[in-house]
Order: structure tokens, then sequence, then C-alpha cells
């Protein structure tokens, strides 16, 4: 056998391809398994074909195969996902909420402020003026942005009475908990009805 070739011991022709290469020398080695000199006769041919090869291939006699030079073209592009369209708020909340400017929230922020340590600190029979401050402010701020009166009256009341509503039932609850008296209920409403006034007033329209 030493007068054969590297590819005549490895039982292939000389166009063999890489995964031919490969295989024989698997398949000899398995078959003399055990016969050190003949596995090492296998090796030293598998080296001197690789080298051959590595030579025509510098020398552009042979193409390397795209798997061997562009190996990531084998790996499948990952499948672009369609992204699920932005969920978008109804209609008519669309055409209820406002997206105010600065001025549009600090003015009535201050001003529903001092209403708020206002129904603090006057007497409880003053507490009826200072309410009806607010609801003078926030018409006047809805008014404004929108130019539609009998809307900014409506809006304004429906602010008054949930906030009210919201603000007795709070303060009660806080009398049950033993955190306030049963003074303080009414100015707990009045500070939550100005709350949910400066929230009309400033973002809906």
């Amino acid at each position: 056998m030493s007068d054969q070739t590297p590819y005549e011991l490895l039982g292939l022709s000389e166009d063999a391809s890489f995964d031919e290469i490969q295989a024989a020398r698997i398949r000899l080695k398995e078959q003399h398994q055990g016969d050190g000199k003949q596995v090492e006769a296998i090796e030293t041919a598998y080296d001197a074909v690789l080298m051959d090869r590595l030579r025509l291939r510098q020398e552009g006699k042979i193409k390397v195969p795209d798997r061997i030079r562009f190996p990531e073209k084998l790996v499948e592009p990952p499948v672009n996902q369609p992204s699920a369209p932005p969920k978008q708020l109804p209609g008519w909340l669309q055409r209820t909420l406002d997206t105010p400017s600065q001025a549009d929230i600090l003015w009535p922020l201050g001003v529903f402020s001092t209403l708020v340590v206002a129904s603090a600190l006057v007497p409880a029979n003053l507490l009826q003026l200072v309410l009806l401050t607010g609801v003078g402010s926030s018409v006047y701020f809805l008014n404004r942005k929108e130019r539609k009166f009998g809307r900014a009256v409506l809006l304004t009341l429906v602010g008054l009475f949930g906030g009210l509503l919201i603000g007795a039932l709070i303060g009660q609850m806080l009398v049950g908990a033993g955190l306030i008296s049963v003074a303080f209920v009414n100015p707990v409403a009045a500070i939550f009805t100005f709350v949910v006034m400066w929230l009309t007033s400033s973002f809906l329209r």
C-alpha cells in the first residue's frame, strides 16, 4: 500500500468532495480499528489530501463549497412577526379626552390647589362659597378651550356631583376608621371635588 497515493489509500478520486473525504476517513478508521499502523496511515493520507485540496483552492482550481465559505447562509433568517397594531382608544373616548398644553394643566392646578387649601381652612358656612368658586373656575377653563359653554357647564356638573359623591364616601370611610371626625367629612368631599374638577377641566373637552 506504500505505492498508493493518499487518494487511493482512502479509496477516493481526486475530485472527491469534502464530505466524501470525511466519510472515507471515518469508514476506514472503523474498519481498521485496533491496527495502529493502518490508522496512522489513514490519518496521514487524510492530512495529505486536505493539504492538496487547500493548495488547489488557493490556486483557484476547485471551488470552495458555499456552506464552508458562507456558513451563515445555512441559518434560516428569522421570520419577521408582524407587530401587533397599537391598541387605540374607542372613538367616543378619543373625542372626549384632550391633550392639554402645559398652561391648560398648570393654571387650573394652581386655582384648584388654592381652593383645596381654602376648603380645609374656611369655616363650614363658607364652604359652599368655595365650591361655587370651583364650579365657576371649571366652567371658565373648559369654555376657554373649546368655546362650548353648554358642554362646559355639563362637564362641570358631572365633575361636581361625581367629586362630591366620591369625596363623601371616602370621608365616611375615614370617619369609620377613626381617622377624622364627622365635622371633616364635608371638607374632605370638597377636596376630592376640586381634584375631579381639575382633571375634568384639564383633560376633558
